[in-house]
């Protein structure tokens, strides 16, 4: 299962709004098909497994990440396939929450006189498929909150200076992240203040640029910024309110830009509203880069999944710079949005540190303490 863990990561950045998946066929304890899901509309894991194989796989048995599909999508059942090539005994990473399978591939195979064992490495298996049982049972982004800021909790200096406060192997990183995920979203203020690419620039070139959304209630993006202008093959999306100029939403529409019209809530786009609208364009996860104001916004108003947040070794200090959450000042300590720690990591002279809302507890849905 470990084995097929690590096939399925190799989907990343791929696969979305599908989930990640890798299937593995032993046979007198020795492999004889491998594969995963590596495109979204194509054959999926256990199909793959099937097509590697260098024998014939009836008797064998099939670890597989997650578990199989019953329902005809892009594909058909690999339930069904799984029955028909004669496979004996199935190994499940974890159930599939989409309500058109979930439970119901056990069934199938169980019914075809398949042994089933279901729930090996099931934490693993969650935590890689966290974007897709968010997605798929709520159909909203699952969102993650990356910020950097140095040892004293900085962003910038009191002159606004911020580049950089971490190292290249920790950029790197972030355009890692930015390859995995559907969508790449900022404030307006963002825009205005570093005209950004928000494009996926990897060393190695490979690696794919995340739709970019803009948070602009009143529209005060320029026609110039390089969000707009700079040749890409995924696409702006500009989230507005009904104060936005009618005219200039005529004019970048006409360039090819989405415009999302969104209600306002104090005034700004209600960030709440705007996951909604993005998960029916199957935007499953966004990597959230905003400045301290956006960032405070999206904890307020709930959308925070996961937080990532990069340490720099430096210290700049100073009552006025700038912290990574701005927005109302909460009063007391009690009060405090708590978080529930995952893990640390040192990346080059930088620190990663991972984090889930507290609120995924109360969702129910998977995270790792």
């Amino acid at each position: 299962m470990k084995a097929a863990l690590k096939l399925a990561a190799l989907g990343v950045g791929y696969v979305h709004p599908n989930p990640l998946v890798g299937a593995i066929i032993v046979k007198n304890k020795i492999v004889i098909g491998q594969g995963y899901h590596r495109v979204y509309g194509g054959p999926h894991a256990e199909i793959e497994a099937f097509k590697n194989a260098t024998e014939d796989v009836s008797g064998a048995t099939m670890y597989v990440t997650l578990e199989p599909c019953i329902h005809f999508g892009k594909t058909p059942p690999c339930a069904h396939a799984i029955v028909e090539k004669g496979i004996k005994r199935v190994v499940i990473g974890m159930l599939d929450p989409n309500p058109l399978v979930s439970g119901k591939g056990i069934d199938y195979l169980r019914k075809a006189g398949i042994e089933v064992i279901c729930g090996v490495l099931e934490d693993e298996a969650k935590k890689q498929n966290e974007i897709f049982l968010k997605y798929i049972t709520k159909k909203e982004p699952f969102v993650i909150m990356k910020s950097a800021m140095t040892l004293d909790g900085k962003i910038a200096t009191h002159t606004s200076s911020s580049k950089w406060v971490t190292g290249e192997s920790a950029r790197e990183y972030v355009h890692q992240l930015r390859h995995q995920v559907t969508g790449i979203m900022v404030g307006i203020g963002t825009v205005l203040a570093d005209d950004p690419s928000l494009t996926t620039r990897l060393q190695n070139g490979v690696g794919k640029d995340p739709i970019r959304i803009i948070v602009d209630s009143n529209l005060r993006i320029p026609e110039t910024a390089k969000v707009i202008t700079q040749i890409s093959d995924t696409r702006t999306i500009i989230a507005v309110t009904e104060h936005a100029d009618s005219e200039k939403i005529k004019r970048l529409e006409s360039i090819g830009v989405l415009i999302i019209r969104i209600p306002s809530k104090n005034h700004r786009v209600d960030l709440k509203a705007l996951m909604i609208e993005l998960g029916r364009y199957e935007i499953d996860s966004i990597l959230l880069e905003g400045g301290s104001e956006l960032n405070y916004s999206a904890i307020e108003d709930g959308i925070v999944d996961k937080v990532l947040v990069f340490i720099g070794n430096k210290i700049v200090g100073g009552n006025a710079a700038k912290t990574p959450i701005g927005g109302l000042v909460i009063a007391e300590m009690t009060d405090a949005m708590l978080l529930d720690f995952d893990s640390i990591h040192k990346i080059g002279d930088d620190l990663l540190i991972e984090a889930y809302l507290r609120k995924r507890i109360e969702n129910n849905v998977h995270r790792i303490g």
